[in-house]
């Protein structure tokens, strides 16, 4: 029997999340349900596709090959789904959003030409900025931020949760040597974001238990695109979200660094927007735009 869009769906969620807790989550069940799917999943394909420890979950050669034909699968539905309904409804609205400049230069500036072309009634008004924002105050009608939500007035939903890496250059590496364990981190120069509470404390898993190393360097900056250029330029070790570094990191610019003991502190991405009547004009725009925005899958699969 084949596995059905649901089962496909769960396993992916497992997959990115790399725990059963974590899926269970996103899907609204208990932990115990989702593994016994996976285990239900495995028997009927008569492999195993995850290699569970106390510690972590990681997939088999078998669970990568099954991950990479799900995305494929879940891609195809949701683009057959998207297809059907554009043939039945043709979204229009002019949209204020407020998002960071990393979201901006990473994600949507270059996913945004196939959303406009697939919906070209759409328009927007991009406030980019690193600082927060007054959404009725300064007439936003939807912010896409990171981290945890402060201020529970406002409507959110959970976009994605993003993996940070800790990752330094080859010639920083060559010149200071690879930090052994998280300890290490006290003798390098690191680099952080400032007024981003936490930055200058990174979470690790040592034997088990979360260890916080309190890290400093010769340069701070509200700017990820800043840190990462020090960073590629050897200034430092740096630690910033996953789909910020993976390109440098596939190209051999930058180096992963201290993976086994990665603490799985995951950023999540959230739109927000204020409760009650949206400031603008935003119409239909407004559910198209978290619910179809290519970008937001391209960041889910960390690509």
């Amino acid at each position: 029997m084949a596995s059905s869009p649901a089962e496909m769906a769960i396993f992916e969620r497992v997959a990115e999340r790399g725990s059963f807790a974590g899926a269970a989550e996103d899907v609204s069940l208990s932990p115990s349900a989702v593994a016994k799917l996976i285990t239900r999943l495995e028997q009927r394909l008569g492999v195993r596709l995850i290699n569970r420890t106390t510690r972590r979950l990681a997939l088999t050669a078998e669970g990568e090959i099954y991950l990479d034909r799900v995305r494929e699968i879940l891609g195809a539905i949701e683009a057959a789904e998207s297809e059907i309904a554009s043939a039945h409804a043709s979204p229009r609205g002019h949209l204020r959003v407020h998002t960071f400049p990393v979201i901006a230069a990473h994600e949507l500036a270059p996913a945004l030409p196939e959303f406009l072309a697939r919906h070209p009634h759409i328009t927007f008004d991009f406030m980019v900025t690193n600082r927060s924002v007054d959404l009725v105050g300064e007439n936003v009608d939807v912010s896409l931020r990171m981290g945890p939500l402060e201020d529970s007035g406002l409507v959110a939903r959970k976009i994605v949760d993003l993996r940070r890496v800790v990752c330094a250059s080859p010639a920083y590496l060559a010149r200071h040597g690879r930090p052994a364990e998280p300890a290490d981190l006290g003798r390098h120069a690191c680099l952080t974001l400032s007024r981003n509470p936490g930055s200058a404390s990174w979470p690790f898993r040592v034997d088990g238990e979360l260890v916080r190393i309190d890290v400093k360097g010769p340069v701070s900056a509200d700017s990820a695109d800043m840190l990462l250029q020090l960073a590629i330029g050897g200034t430092g070790i740096l630690r910033l979200s996953e789909h910020v570094v993976a390109p440098s990191i596939r190209e051999g610019l930058l180096q992963p660094l201290l993976q086994d003991a990665q603490d799985p502190e995951n950023l999540p991405i959230i739109c927000t927007a204020a409760a009650g009547p949206s400031p603008g004009s935003q119409g239909e725009g407004l559910r198209r735009f978290p619910d179809r925005a290519p970008w937001l899958r391209t960041v889910a699969n960390g690509r």
